[in-house]
């Protein structure tokens, strides 16, 4: 795979892609992957990825002691973006 190709297949670079990769990662980690969806807000500043669950599936996204979100947002701060980005997460 080149280094221009994410782990998921998609071309690294734009937002969509990464909105695309999160809301990937997040269905792995859920029980309930059809509840997942991520919305993406944009500002000159910098762009929100909103990310719903399942009520039920929140503590598995959150991860003890805030693990899995603290690493999804590393994951999130590694990215080859211009644009710095924020991670929410909201429950439906």
């Amino acid at each position: 795979m080149s280094s221009e190709t994410s782990s998921l297949g998609h071309s690294a670079g734009s937002p969509s892609d990464l909105r695309g990769d999160l809301e990937a990662v997040v269905r792995g980690l859920v029980d309930q992957p059809d509840a997942v969806s991520v919305a993406e807000f944009r500002s000159s500043e910098e762009i929100l990825f909103e990310v719903s669950v399942a009520p039920g599936d929140v503590g598995k996204v959150i991860g003890r002691q805030g693990r899995t979100i603290r690493a999804l947002r590393t994951i999130l701060a590694a990215r080859p973006e211009a644009t710095p980005h924020a991670f929410e997460l909201v429950e439906d």
